[in-house]
């Protein structure tokens, strides 16, 4: 975009009178929109974790009475014994908010809309009223989403993954009626949002960077949300199409998923349909989406380490082509979620080939990181903690991928406690560890210049870090053991009594670890009125985001947008005399022209 077309989108954009509406509410400005998109993640993040509370209560003491469960739960538990039907939704509800409200849209919204405008040097997104709708449109999904939580007959009860037949009979049980129903109208209006953002996030980062700013000196944080827009505008129309045909098989008598259905020996009308086709169409989806959760926290992680250890990030180019790789193979890994479906077992192995091939890019990531730490001068503050922490989880969680992705070896382990130890440490706890660094980071950009307590975060990470392998480093063993998820209770099978005490140590750390995000929830909050007020640029960081006013304006930059001469991570460089290009700082900003003999070397 032209500096002209810039400053046409000043004079038009950016000297109108903001009423309270048009600035807090149906705000087009992209800093506001990130805003809300994170004030909403962390208010669904608290119901699904409170959720994921009571059912590890009801794992841990199966059939005890609880008054916190008669409590919130209602007729779902009387005399506070948590009903078998409400254990179901409560697990479908918390996969569900936890995967799509909280850490696609929480994450990838929140810091997509913060960052991409300011740190490519452009005064806005494409399109500020897409970008309000797309918030807008998520804000009503999750409304439908949590008011399906308050109906007679309860939420949707198939697993966040809601495969039919249970999801596609209304009558199949209690959560399979009106709950269901809400939940495909919640994710379609989710899927439009979701698309909304990542076509305005895309078209953002091609037409709009400042002068000098090249593919090749873009941040890796900005590489991750573009790819990410990019596997969500590929996968989510997938997942769309399958919400739909499951809607008709609900409501107008179709059968694409279903077929040969038996009822107390009554055979119903439906045949012709495959559940397994659903199966293909949602994990289609599923798959990339791990990468959509992901891949913001892997840029946000590259960004936070490099400014920490004052090093620049270790294989630029190899990072993005990691992430280039990552997103083109997780489109053809989806079958590892299928290997126990009677699916072909060349096809099989052709699926556990890929899936081993996705290892090598996270691998690269993962050697990357760790060099950029090598020899640093690491700034152990709160984001940087989280940072690191996010790559020891993604590592060791990581591991634990090869096992199930090799289609011999999931078959002992398939639908076990051991998947979901996997994938909440990979992707859960990585993304989540990933957003938190991000927050603490970029909280001075978003409000103000106050800063978030580092002596709270630093208690917030440590509990948080110990919690989460209390947590999930266990469940591994249960899974191992032949421990079967989403059952309500394992007292029916008495080779798994043993196993009642891993149950109770994991959801004692559950509880501890959930406490602790509410040292984080005070932090936060009494931070935005009465956090101690920063300089412009805290973290000595060479961004373009830190260039902006302390209080922000519609439109970023007063005057001219700064031009680009250098890439992002030029930290601790010095020159033939072995001291810093720019005397008494070991940081050099993106604007900084570059010198004569640094011009000789780039060409």
């Amino acid at each position: 975009m032209s500096a002209t077309a810039h400053e046409q989108v000043e004079d038009h954009g950016h000297h109108h009178k903001e009423t309270f509406v048009t600035k807090y509410i149906f705000s087009q400005d992209h800093k506001m929109i990130s805003k809300q998109y994170l004030i909403t993640g962390l208010i669904m993040g608290v119901i699904g974790i409170a959720m994921s509370l009571l059912f590890r209560m009801q794992l841990a003491w199966p059939g005890e009475s609880f008054p916190v469960f008669e409590a919130l739960l209602g007729k779902w538990a009387p005399d506070g014994v948590m009903d078998a039907d409400v254990y179901l939704a409560l697990v479908t509800i918390h996969g569900t908010l936890m995967v799509f409200f909280v850490l696609t849209q929480g994450l990838s919204g929140t810091f997509s809309n913060l960052l991409i405008p300011l740190q490519i040097g452009a005064r806005d997104m494409a399109s500020g009223f897409l970008n309000m709708l797309s918030y807008w449109m998520f804000f009503i999904s999750s409304v439908i989403m949590i008011l399906s939580l308050f109906l007679e007959a309860g939420p949707a009860a198939a697993g966040w993954t809601v495969y039919p037949p249970l999801s596609a009979l209304p009558m199949a049980q209690p959560g399979s009626g009106l709950g269901m129903t809400l939940w495909l109208v919640s994710m379609t209006i989710f899927i439009a949002s979701s698309l909304l953002g990542s076509l305005n996030y895309i078209v953002t980062v091609l037409n709009l960077r400042t002068k000098g700013m090249s593919m090749t000196r873009l941040p890796l944080t900005i590489w991750a949300f573009f790819v990410t827009a990019i596997i969500g505008v590929i996968s989510f129309p997938v997942l769309l199409s399958a919400g739909l045909l499951l809607l008709m098989d609900r409501s107008f008598g179709t059968s694409f998923f279903l077929s040969d259905i038996f009822i107390q020996g009554e055979v119903l009308h439906y045949q012709g349909g495959s559940p397994v086709l659903y199966e293909h169409l949602f994990w289609f989806l599923g798959h990339p989406e791990v990468y959509i959760v992901i891949l913001p926290a892997m840029g946000i992680v590259s960004e936070v380490m490099a400014v920490n250890a004052r090093k620049p990030i270790f294989g630029y180019r190899a990072m993005i082509a990691s992430i280039l790789a990552i997103a083109f193979l997780s489109t053809i890994v989806w079958g590892h979620h299928m290997f126990i479906s009677g699916m072909n077992p060349f096809l099989g192995s052709v699926f556990t080939f890929t899936t081993l091939l996705i290892a090598i890019p996270s691998a690269v990531k993962a050697f990357n990181w760790i060099t950029t730490l090598w020899k640093g001068n690491l700034q152990l503050n709160p984001g940087m903690l989280f940072s690191i922490g996010m790559v020891s989880t993604f590592i060791s969680g990581g591991l634990t991928g090869i096992i199930l992705g090799d289609s011999t070896l999931d078959i002992n382990v398939h639908d076990t406690y051991f998947v979901v130890a996997h994938f909440h440490l990979v992707m859960g706890i990585s993304a989540l560890y990933g957003m938190f660094a991000g927050i603490y980071h970029w909280f001075p950009k978003m409000f103000h210049g106050r800063m978030m307590s580092k002596n709270l975060g630093y208690v917030h990470f440590w509990i948080t870090a110990v919690g989460s392998y209390g947590i999930f480093f266990p469940m591994h063993f249960v899974g191992m053991a032949g421990v079967p998820r989403r059952y309500y209770e394992n007292t029916n099978f008495p080779m798994f009594d043993d196993l009642t005490d891993i149950q109770v140590l994991m959801t004692v750390f559950a509880l501890i670890t959930a406490g602790a995000q509410l040292i984080f929830a005070y932090n936060f909050i009494s931070s935005i009125f009465y956090g101690k007020r920063g300089v412009q640029n805290p973290w000595k960081a060479n961004t373009l985001e830190w260039t902006t006013p302390l209080e922000p304006i519609h439109g970023n930059w007063h005057g001219e947008i700064p031009h680009v001469h250098r890439w992002a991570y030029d930290y601790s460089k010095v020159d033939e005399k072995g001291e810093y290009i720019i005397p008494g700082q070991d940081f050099i900003p993106q604007t900084v022209p570059l010198l004569d003999d640094e011009e000789e070397l780039q060409h």
